[in-house]
């Protein structure tokens, strides 16, 4: 399978990379998960494939993973976790840096105005696709939203 991707980030430059790739992904909220003991935050997403898509289409979506790793902390803020088929879309997902490096805090925004706010040791975040892309009817528009 070519043109997959596979990224990582180690600070908020290489983060707004792997952000513009997520951004409007569809997550599935009982696809979120916090692994205390691993100290990971991850999600699997239906990411819209902005890398393939013209503007009349085809379009394109695939399935995605998302994942932290140095995870101190997990915050949540207007996201139903006792809802786990609900669908929420990512809006974006931005590092800021502590005033004493490498840690900062990753905010993961939703439409809605769902967020996660992840305190992370340092940014060690990959995102990487995994089988076949799909067509989708539609891309995303953010004049209507």
């Amino acid at each position: 399978m070519s043109g997959l991707l596979k990224l990582m980030a180690e600070d908020a430059a290489d983060l707004e990379i792997i952000g513009a790739a997520a951004q409007d992904a569809l997550v599935r909220v009982g696809d979120i998960s916090v692994d205390k003991r691993a100290r990971r935050f991850a999600l699997m997403m239906n990411r819209f494939r902005w890398e393939t898509a013209s503007e009349e289409g085809p379009y394109e979506r695939v399935r995605a993973a998302l994942a932290f790793e140095s995870v101190v902390s997990v915050k949540s803020r207007k996201v139903r976790t006792d809802a786990p088929d609900a669908l929420a879309a990512v809006l974006s997902v931005q590092f800021v840096p502590d005033e004493e490096p490498p840690g900062g805090v990753v905010h993961l925004v939703l439409a809605g105005g769902g967020e996660f706010e992840i305190v992370v040791e340092c940014l060690d975040a990959t995102l990487f696709d995994f089988g076949e892309p799909w067509r989708t009817p539609r891309r995303p528009d953010h004049e209507q939203s």
